[in-house]
């Protein structure tokens, strides 16, 4: 079953799946090192994305998530949809523009990526992300949009924008750090031809840092789709993470005989505005996890103690090491 994701007019799942930890062979979640294995070569990781991506599409998943900055993945679900014969409009797909990948498909690489929110950037990655999934691209973002980047302010980048979705392609924002009700709340001003710019947000919600849920709120009252990501918090929220303090997470699985990361992503999907809960597996059991959490009724009360102050979860974040 499908919904339509705010203005975006695409036809999306409520799971979705998200490929930051599919496209390279480096990233921050808990344990990414052993779910890709000791062969991370690209036609390796290529063919790991596509199982992954296979079962994703059997399961119903109707909306994936890339962006220029996750590495190969582009290019992964391009080659993906091309030997699957996956008709554009079957699968909706959205991409991120605005960080560029420079970790040389090295895992100790000094620096994995480069912010540049800037019109040159911006045109120069939308046109490889048109290069690789051309009419499948049905939505585009700006990458980590923060107030302090003066994004939302460049009218350059912004009337750039505006001509892409006059062209068709839907425009998006995604989020991050303790300001993103902050950040929200400025989208939601921004206008071009009288018209609200953005039709879509996707921001980090989780039982850890659940902050932004408000804004969310209003966001999806006023029409805009709501994508929600980070659901389990970059692997705190799954069984590798022994903190004390989730206590209450675990004994909600035991008691609902599920995972702790389906508890986790149940958590969002019961979310009233989520429209697109992104399951971010790296693995195919990681992903038949995620999509057992639809079958999941959550007990009303236990979990809302987990927050943590948002500067602290997103300095605790910022602090994760790659692997």
């Amino acid at each position: 079953m499908t919904r339509t994701l705010g203005r975006t007019g695409l036809a999306v799942s409520r799971l979705g799946l998200g490929l930051a930890a599919l496209g390279r062979p480096g990233y921050i979640t808990l344990g990414h090192a052993e779910d890709l294995g000791r062969d991370r070569s690209e036609e390796a990781l290529e063919a790991h994305a596509h199982a992954v991506l296979d079962a994703a599409w059997a399961a119903g998943v109707r909306y994936v998530d890339a962006a220029r900055s996750y590495g190969r993945a582009e290019a992964f679900l391009s080659s993906w949809l091309a030997r699957r014969g996956i008709a554009p409009g079957a699968l909706s797909v959205g991409s991120k523009w605005g960080y560029t990948y420079t970790a040389g498909w090295r895992v100790d690489a000094p620096k994995h990526e480069v912010k540049e929110h800037s019109l040159a950037t911006l045109e120069r990655q939308v046109q490889e992300s048109r290069a690789l999934l051309g009419a499948y691209l049905g939505l585009y973002q700006i990458h980590s949009a923060t107030r302090e980047s003066g994004v939302l302010e460049d009218a350059g980048v912004l009337d750039g924008l505006a001509r892409l979705r006059d062209g068709g392609l839907a425009v998006g924002l995604s989020l991050s750090g303790a300001g993103q009700a902050d950040t929200l709340r400025r989208a939601l001003e921004v206008r071009r031809g009288g018209q609200p710019l953005f039709a879509c947000v996707q921001a980090t919600w989780n039982l850890l840092e659940p902050s932004v849920g408000p804004a969310l709120a209003d966001a999806h009252a006023s029409g805009m789709g709501v994508i929600v990501k980070e659901v389990v918090a970059n692997g705190r929220l799954t069984p590798r993470n022994g903190e004390p303090g989730l206590a209450p997470l675990r004994e909600a699985a035991v008691q609902l005989g599920a995972s702790v990361d389906a508890v986790a992503v149940a958590a969002a999907l019961a979310q009233p505005w989520a429209d697109v809960v992104l399951s971010g597996a790296a693995t195919v059991a990681q992903l038949q996890s995620h999509l057992s959490a639809q079958a999941l009724v959550l007990p009303e009360r236990g979990l809302e103690g987990l927050a943590e102050q948002p500067r602290v979860y997103w300095e605790r974040r910022s602090g994760l090491a790659w692997n």
